[in-house]
């Protein structure tokens, strides 16, 4: 079984970076993609980024578009963690940031690439981790 916990957030103020963490258990890194989303409160959850495996030590990475050039995602598979670097917070990224993982199955690279955003191409999910951006 997948077990995703997530860690390292926090209240910062705008302008400010964070980064977090997603220890996860139970998989094989190169079998399955993993991802990030967050939601704010009365707001659904979005996709903010994703990493599907590519070659041993290499993996495709996706972004939306109101954080590309601030944040990055990245995976440390002797680790079995995933983390988001978040730079140049914004007050507009406070929400409670979700880890989210799947197995790859017979999803290719472009058809994630179309649909990595999507919350219903994830299975396994940890708790959560709020982020506070103070303007």
């Amino acid at each position: 079984q997948v077990q995703l916990v997530e860690s390292g957030g926090g209240s910062v103020q705008a302008g400010g970076s964070l980064r977090l963490s997603c220890a996860a258990s139970g998989y094989i890194a190169s079998s399955y993609f993993m991802g990030w989303f967050r939601q704010a409160p009365g707001k659904e959850r979005e996709g903010v980024a994703a990493i599907y495996p590519g070659n041993p030590k290499t993996y495709y990475a996706y972004y939306a578009d109101s954080v590309k050039g601030r944040f990055t995602i990245s995976q440390d598979n002797a680790k079995n963690t995933l983390y988001l670097q978040m730079n140049s917070l914004k007050p507009e990224d406070t929400a409670m940031y979700y880890c989210a993982a799947d197995r790859v199955r017979s999803r290719t690279p472009v058809y994630f690439g179309s649909s990595w955003y999507q919350a219903y191409e994830y299975n396994y999910w940890g708790q959560g981790t709020q982020v506070t951006v103070s303007s």
